[in-house]
């Protein structure tokens, strides 16, 4: 499991950020393709993720006005993905709550893994320098 080390993660970024920029785009091919449904939250968050990763491969990463702006996007994706996370979870509590009939494209799974990996890339970009350092 020594690949899912900080600093494993951290000396990585660059290929996790290009991980994060394929799901951005195939997110959206898959919507521009008529794959799946129109969604704003969906929009938001597979943009964030895209937008962090594109932040997380630049070899400037370290400045201050980087680490601000990764702040800025990723709370913004982190509150969008949670607001839509919630409404599965009133759902859940109304006793209304099923899964979507693909699960791959279920709203309520995709917008917990996606306030998973906004939180994560956020937190990548801005250890980065402090672990680099450290090597």
């Amino acid at each position: 499991m020594k690949f899912l080390e900080l600093n494993k993660l951290i000396v990585n970024r660059r290929l996790l950020g290009v991980l994060a920029i394929l799901i951005c785009a195939l997110a959206w091919f898959s919507e521009l393709a008529g794959v799946v449904y129109i969604c704003p939250y969906c929009r938001v968050q597979r943009t964030v993720i895209g937008l962090l990763g594109f932040l997380l491969i630049l070899p400037f990463v370290y400045n201050w006005v980087i680490k601000y702006i990764a702040l800025v996007i990723g709370f913004f994706g982190a509150v969008v993905a949670s607001s839509q996370h919630f409404m599965g979870w009133k759902k859940i509590s109304a006793g209304e709550f099923v899964f979507n009939k693909n699960i791959f494209i279920d709203p309520f799974l995709l917008s917990g893994f996606a306030l998973f990996a906004i939180i994560g890339l956020t937190f990548l970009v801005l250890e980065a320098k402090h672990i680099e350092q450290k090597k």
